[in-house]
């Protein structure tokens, strides 16, 4: 069976789930035993953990689950960069009322700004300066 495309946006993801995913994302795809050795002994969870977060991704099409030479592989259905996008924008909406500069100022008020960083920060705005000409 062929995994339906993925779709974007997508449902809540709790930061356990995300830990699953992220091992499906980088992978395009893993057996519960891929899933577990990549995040079960980090967070002391045995396998029925790990199968009760596949099973909850399953019921929130988040993942969806295929036969890969006679194994069951989980496979997403939500795209990395799409949940990454929810998640921002909700993190942007909840915390700083939709606007990127406070959020920005704030990190970079409690967080120390390497030299690099704060290279790529101007090269960024510069980019979206260039963008708007």
């Amino acid at each position: 069976m062929t995994a339906p495309p993925p779709i974007t946006g997508g449902p809540p993801i709790t930061g356990a789930e995300s830990q699953v995913m992220d091992v499906v994302w980088a992978a395009d795809g893993a057996g519960v035993g891929e899933i577990l050795a990549a995040v079960g002994p980090a967070n002391g969870w045995g396998e029925a953990t790990v199968r009760t977060l596949i099973h909850r991704l399953v019921r929130k099409k988040a993942l969806c689950s295929e036969r890969r030479r006679g194994l069951v592989v989980y496979a997403p259905l939500v795209r990395r960069e799409a949940w990454l996008t929810a998640e921002s924008q909700g993190l942007l909406d909840r915390l700083f009322g939709g606007q990127l500069a406070p959020l920005v100022a704030h990190l970079a008020r409690e967080r120390v700004l390497s030299p690099q960083d704060r290279a790529r920060l101007r090269r960024l705005v510069a980019e979206l300066d260039a963008e708007e000409e």
